[in-house]
């Protein structure tokens, strides 16, 4: 078997060497020549899986170390045969921390008090939930717009879109990218929210028009952004604007990459039934595996946005961007895995 992996992939390199010939090569880079002969994909969202790449190919599975498939052609992928399998949840915790450091964080540098927000969360999967999760034990209202799941699960714990945007004093995004919520906040997105209100994208960078938000910011509070159209080439002006700007790091928390790995390769595991490789999580030596308990109870808005800093100094990552935001690629490649922590 011939597997073509995303050399950017953490704690994989000699995992599948034993049981084929394995090639590596920088996500952009892997092109159709290289997965002519190929059997399996390991892949971040750096490979655009479509007819370019995979027509008069041999591969059968696609396995992405990430939770988006939005890199991929699903129905190219069905019509052809190849299977797909996503890392669905692994960056949960990494995203929630980042969304609970970057508001913490913005607050008190801007003196905002957040005790009495509501906070809108928009896509309600395993990250948004996650960070509902997370901003209900901090003592949060929260404001819940997922129509698919209002749909299946029955409306009640849910609001309609423009309730959640008129109501809220934070609105976080955490959709997929798809035909619905490609510029979904829009000009008229923005106009519905409240003066003042936060906003944090930390899903994808086309769920955002940005020209729309670059006119919205005024009317805004703190604005957060981690992803953005058109990266790596990303939009300089709209960096200047923001609060916090990050290159697309949101996930990347350790504990998030080991499992994101584990996923994939446990992916290519059973499709071509390599037993020894079932049940395959990273053993990394010298590396700390477990997330850190904090015990935030009784701490006032102060103490808790300095123990999230400390745990994730999220303006760090901010300021590396801002002193050179061509640096994009390089930045997340090179990213040092930041330690999760969760909340007790």
């Amino acid at each position: 078997m011939i597997f073509v992996i995303d050399k950017a992939i953490p704690f994989i390199e000699g995992v599948l060497e034993p049981y084929g010939s394995v090639r590596y090569m920088e996500g952009s880079a892997i092109n159709a020549e290289a997965v002519k002969d190929a059997d399996a994909l390991i892949i971040r969202t750096r490979t655009r899986c479509g007819s370019a790449l995979l027509d008069g190919s041999s591969v059968k599975l696609i396995s992405t170390a990430t939770i988006g498939v939005d890199h991929i052609d699903l129905d190219y992928c069905k019509k052809h045969g190849i299977y797909i399998h996503n890392a669905a949840g692994c960056n949960a915790g990494g995203v929630m921390n980042y969304v609970l450091s970057a508001l913490f964080g913005v607050a008190s540098r801007k003196r905002l008090h957040l005790s009495e927000s509501k906070i809108g969360i928009v896509g309600v999967g395993n990250v948004g939930s996650r960070v509902a999760s997370a901003l209900h034990l901090l003592g949060f209202n929260t404001l819940l717009c997922d129509p698919p799941r209002a749909e299946a699960e029955g409306a009640a714990q849910f609001c309609d879109l423009d309730f959640l945007l008129r109501n809220s004093d934070v609105v976080t995004m955490h959709v997929p990218l798809n035909n619905s919520t490609r510029g979904m906040a829009d000009a008229a997105f923005f106009s519905k929210m409240k003066l003042g209100a936060v906003f944090i994208n930390a899903s994808r960078g086309e769920v955002v028009v940005e020209a729309d938000l670059k006119e919205a910011i005024p009317k805004l509070g703190s604005v957060i952004i981690d992803t953005w159209c058109h990266e790596p080439q990303v939009d300089t002006e709209l960096i200047n604007m923001v609060d916090i700007a990050t290159p697309h790091i949101a996930g990347y928390s350790y504990q998030g990459k080991l499992i994101g790995t584990s996923m994939a390769v446990r992916a290519v595991a059973r499709y071509f039934n390599i037993k020894e490789l079932f049940d395959f999580f990273p053993n990394p030596k010298g590396e700390h595996k477990d997330a850190v308990k904090l015990d935030l109870r009784g701490l006032s808005e102060g103490q808790i946005a300095s123990a999230l800093q400390y745990n994730y100094p999220i303006f760090t990552d901010d300021f590396m961007f801002r002193m050179n935001p061509a640096n994009f690629e390089s930045l997340r490649e090179n990213y040092s895995y930041r330690r999760e922590f969760f909340i007790d």
